[in-house]
């Protein structure tokens, strides 16, 4: 059931791992994440892991400790104690990075003895047999995007889908889920839920639309970067969508995308649990249109996730710095650190440094 979407089950996991050991890619996956260790003991591991947990708590977590070890400077959370044990749970969270985002959200919840979650894998990013077999292996399912389908309609029947997958998740199999609040990443620093996910979220539901979102038990997610991953990359992108033109994107630059989130600085990263989403929270909405119910579960989303996205100096700074004036707190050193990032992007037009501080400074704005 669900075969071409779901993730590895563990009689899977024997094969997986020997198809990523001899993957031609794979001590270049050894060099970077796994310093330290020959290749030949990664393997070892590898051969060990019989089971997706063994292979999350052996490889995976080896991993992205490494990234936050190396790229961040520490990884805080709060919140967890809102979440029942014994429930399992629709995660929906703001995005700003392809894969870290939900990495270290797992992170999160193993830390606190919390079973990790299924984590939604764009079909567009299916690329390769390593990034197939790592990502299904770590509780990865795949999601298809508008570019990945033939046709609106095509995409209707994928979604409807999907539904029908996370609800069989969640209520059958007893596993929680992560999803992104909307199609994508955010490139532009405006945190906003796409009502049409909770439209899909509602198509497997039946026709009482209340009860069909609150046995999914939806809790909002907020991540907060201090350096938005990626940031001069989605800059020169909405720079090039700016011109009205449709943007293609090149080959291999989702891929580049990943890389390179996964390894420049992050400085401080914070992620917020909110507070879950209730029947009692959805009853308001319950005579209104679909469309109309849609769009307020969309709001209500991001009212929780709005007021618990951190800010950072540099959400400051780079406010100031659009109006022109200085008045808000931060040191002299902040602010140097800040306007050095910016000679990253000197050769370029001026419009693309105004994107880029509009990206760090729209949550604080939002927040005003």
């Amino acid at each position: 059931m669900f075969d071409d979407i779901r993730p590895y089950v563990d009689a899977e996991i024997p094969a997986a791992m020997q198809r990523i050991v001899a993957d031609k890619y794979f001590p270049l996956v050894c060099e970077y994440a796994f310093q330290g260790h020959t290749v030949q003991e990664i393997a070892a591991i590898l051969g060990s892991c019989r089971t997706v947990d063994e292979f999350q708590h052996r490889f995976m977590w080896g991993a992205v400790n490494a990234i936050i070890s190396k790229t961040t400077n520490g990884l805080t959370a709060e919140g967890v104690e809102r979440l029942d044990p014994s429930k399992n749970y629709l995660y929906v969270s703001n995005h700003r990075d392809i894969v870290l985002d939900a990495a270290f959200f797992d992170i999160v919840l193993d830390r606190y003895g919390r079973r990790t979650a299924e984590i939604t894998f764009g079909a567009n990013l299916m690329q390769g047999q390593l990034i197939i077999d790592i990502g299904k292996s770590n509780k990865m399912f795949r999601v298809e995007r508008p570019t990945t389908v033939s046709s609106p309609r095509d995409f209707l029947v994928k979604s409807r889908y999907l539904s029908d997958y996370i609800r069989h998740t969640i209520l059958e199999k007893k596993e929680s889920v992560w999803i992104a609040q909307r199609n994508g990443r955010t490139k532009d620093g405006y945190d906003a839920t796409d009502q049409g996910i909770i439209k899909m979220f509602g198509l497997s539901g039946g026709s009482d639309k209340v009860k069909a979102l609150a046995d999914l038990n939806i809790v909002p997610l907020c991540i907060s970067y201090e350096w938005e991953p990626c940031d001069i990359l989605k800059a020169l992108e909405l720079y090039a969508r700016s011109s009205g033109q449709p943007y293609i994107k090149k080959p291999g630059e989702d891929l580049h995308s990943i890389l390179t989130g996964i390894q420049q600085p992050k400085g401080r990263v914070h992620l917020t649990v909110c507070e879950p989403i209730s029947q009692e929270d959805l009853e308001p909405f319950r005579g209104l249109p679909s469309a109309v119910f849609n769009k307020e579960v969309a709001s209500l989303v991001d009212s929780r996730i709005l007021p618990a996205f951190r800010l950072y100096p540099n959400a400051y700074i780079a406010a100031d710095m659009l109006a022109g004036k200085r008045s808000h707190s931060y040191t002299e050193a902040e602010f140097k650190t800040f306007k050095k990032h910016l000679e990253l992007i000197k050769e370029y037009p001026a419009e693309v440094r105004e994107i880029l501080l509009k990206i760090y400074a729209t949550p604080l704005l939002r927040k005003d």
